[in-house]
């Protein structure tokens, strides 16, 4: 006797599609058995390991029969002294996914209402529709959050909104006197996440002083990750600064040790590492030049980017380019499921690998 467990499972879960990630270049080379693949697709950091990080894992490297420490103090000190905040105030996760998902599960239920913007990070729906929550998708205002309209579109059922600054996959970009006066007129039992993945790529005079802000606004909480500008994408580390007695209940829900030692000991040395954060955002603000200026010679419509990728309009479906490029071993973000059929985003690479995706372009789209 079978049993039928899509019975038995939450029915927010039966509505759920699985995230869709970035093509492995893996992947890529067993279906067309080439090499030589550059993977411009997952907004990870082309510099490659940092020397701090790597110097940090192997000195942790003959620890990994013992657990992390599951607190995470060297690390949450770290941050803390980095931005003059209080230890108590920040939750470290699995990236800054795993704080999202956290976040959510300790705030929403059943029939509440999350609002977020067309055209905003998946996750957002994903983590909405598993709690059987009431997702309120508010129209976009030029590819970007439309704060006014979300405002517009609290209710009493509201119970978290979630804002990403820059956003993904648009890029766009929330000023902080803009952010400043919305989060002033959201009511306080709301909750309010500030996903700050790319902050760090976008000019110092311009980021918003979001950490500070949450002493002014408890219900806020801003979400970082060492992903992106720290390339540790592949150990998983991000965090979370809000008030501490939300953090407080952020650390009875979340798994005791969902921060590995080598991703530790890594995101603390990186941390530290000012040359190699330069190096990066340098990199992407040139390799960003390149491809905008691009864009504009051959008459590419493309979304002005803050982030470590730019989304570019080839007015027609875009499917078929993807693939094409796929053919030429260049690997992109298709992006129709954000309802977007019509643009890729393209992770922002290294010098020789934006030349090869711009060149690619020029022979696919004849120009």
């Amino acid at each position: 006797m079978s049993c039928d467990f899509l019975a038995l499972a939450n029915p927010g879960v039966l509505a759920l599609h699985p995230y869709q990630a970035g093509k492995p270049v893996e992947e890529l080379e067993r279906e067309l058995g080439i090499s030589n693949i550059i993977k411009l697709a997952s907004n990870e950091n082309p510099l490659g390991l940092a020397e701090s990080a790597k110097k940090a894992i192997q000195n942790q490297l003959s620890q990994l029969t013992l657990y992390p420490d599951s607190n995470g103090f060297y690390l949450k000190q770290a941050i803390a002294e980095r931005f003059s905040i209080q230890s108590e105030k920040i939750t470290l996760g699995n990236g800054s996914n795993d704080l999202l998902e956290l976040i959510a599960r300790v705030f929403v239920h059943e029939h509440d209402e999350v609002i977020f913007s067309q055209y905003s990070f998946v996750v957002y729906p994903l983590v909405t529709q598993a709690l059987n929550a009431k997702a309120v998708v508010v129209p976009a205002r030029d590819w970007g959050n439309d704060l006014q309209a979300m405002l517009a579109a609290i209710t009493d059922r509201t119970k978290m909104l979630f804002i990403a600054n820059p956003n993904n996959p648009t890029g766009t970009f929330l000023e902080a006197d803009e952010l400043e006066r919305f989060l002033s007129q959201v009511p306080e039992n709301i909750i309010v996440v500030l996903d700050e993945a790319y902050t760090e790529y976008t000019p110092v005079e311009r980021r918003s002083p979001s950490l500070a802000w949450v002493d002014r606004f408890p219900n806020l909480v801003v979400c970082r990750t060492f992903s992106k500008a720290y390339g540790l994408a592949g150990l998983r580390i991000g965090y979370a600064v809000s008030h501490p007695d939300m953090a407080g209940l952020f650390n009875r829900v979340r798994q005791p040790f969902n921060c590995n030692s080598l991703a530790l000991a890594a995101a603390q040395a990186v941390l530290a590492d000012e040359a190699y954060l330069a190096k990066s955002v340098a990199l992407n603000r040139e390799g960003m030049g390149l491809i905008s200026a691009f864009c504009e010679k051959y008459g590419l419509a493309y979304i002005p980017s803050m982030g470590n990728f730019i989304t570019v309009d080839f007015a027609k479906p875009a499917a078929p380019i993807y693939e094409q490029l796929l053919q030429k071993g260049v690997i992109v973000r298709p992006i129709g499921g954000y309802g977007m059929p019509n643009h890729l985003r393209i992770s922002i690479g290294l010098p020789e690998e934006n030349q090869r995706l711009l060149q690619a372009l020029k022979e696919i789209l004849a120009l």
